[in-house]
């Protein structure tokens, strides 16, 4: 299996890929097409320099990568991807031959935790619209991609894990629950900017708190993002 999981900024993104991680049929790759959405775009993100390093293939040799890795009985493969790295440039053929989740969280949450590490923060850089137009293609593709919410894995994270895994197709498997605290050998270069947080943690963290109160051009980010969101929180796996 290929399983491709897309998501915006400052999600349960990461979470989930050290959750799969943990899987002894599961490798994981982080946000393979990084790299060349910096170089297309030329955004000043942290760390950019050593992301460019770590990252120096073309769209188009990643692609063929995703496309060229075979899976086998013991090993299926996980990539983590950043819907808004899919601009004009990135190639999209590769995303019909895998199984395609999206995971979602409410956009006050991501604006806010965004633009602490990156204040100049504006609609492409949270993906939303992306997120959207993504799953739209797949639909018309006649894929049925999955939607999780990150406010449902986090009050009930064994719940909704094992649901996703009936879904498709995977046995569950408890080891998807912890992961050991700090770095991880899979970690995008961009580790030490945006995963401090969650090196101190070792498995999910509880419910959040109330959305985030945001005003001006924060406030109006999210309220833009916020009919894409709804759109897909529609779809989303529902606890039983």
């Amino acid at each position: 299996m290929r399983l491709a999981v897309w998501s915006g900024p400052r999600n349960l993104s990461t979470a989930m890929m050290y959750s799969f991680a943990q899987r002894a049929d599961f490798t994981v790759w982080d946000e393979p097409f990084y790299g060349p959405y910096l170089r297309l775009t030329g955004l000043n993100h942290p760390m950019r320099d050593d992301v460019l390093k770590s990252r120096p293939e073309t769209a188009e040799q990643i692609e063929q990568t995703l496309l060229k890795q075979e899976s086998s009985e013991k090993t299926h493969l996980y990539h983590k991807h950043m819907c808004q790295h899919m601009i004009d440039g990135i190639p999209r053929s590769f995303m019909i031959q895998c199984k395609n989740v999206f995971l979602l969280r409410h956009p006050a949450r991501v604006v806010a935790s965004f633009a602490k590490n990156y204040p100049e923060v504006d609609a492409e850089d949270i993906g939303f619209a992306k997120q959207a137009e993504l799953f739209s293609e797949l639909v018309d593709a006649d894929q049925q991609p999955l939607v999780l919410d990150s406010e449902d894995v986090r009050r009930n994270p064994e719940h909704m894990l094992r649901l996703l895994c009936e879904r498709l197709g995977l046995p569950w498997d408890s080891k998807m629950l912890a992961w050991p605290a700090g770095p991880k050998p899979y970690d995008g270069a961009w580790a030490p900017v945006w995963y401090k947080s969650l090196h101190a943690t070792t498995g999910f963290a509880g419910p959040e708190g109330p959305l985030p109160e945001l005003s001006g051009r924060l406030a109006s980010l999210a309220n833009g993002a916020l009919p894409h969101y709804e759109l897909l929180r529609e779809k989303a796996i529902k606890g039983r």
